[in-house]
């Protein structure tokens, strides 16, 4: 992502190859010019532990598999 292109709302998967979702929500979160873009996790852990830590980030999560109206509630939701 260009410094000078943001999206209005991210869909970020929590299992990536290379780096979780997670770490990058944290990176999103440490930079001033993209910490305001509204996240909204995919995944398929839906265990309450793992509930639970993306409530404690303060997130909106989608668990797999998921119908597209349930996605663009949350996505509606997180965008305000």
């Amino acid at each position: 992502m260009s410094t000078t292109q943001r999206p209005d709302a991210i869909l970020l998967d929590v299992m990536l190859p290379d780096m979780d979702g997670i770490t990058v929500f944290q990176k999103l979160q440490e930079n001033p010019l993209t910490r305001h873009i509204p996240v909204v996790f995919l995944t398929a852990k839906t265990r309450p532990i793992d509930q639970q830590q993306f409530n404690q980030l303060g997130v909106n999560f989608i668990t797999k598999p998921f119908k597209p109206r349930q996605l663009a509630r949350q996505f509606l939701a997180a965008i305000g």
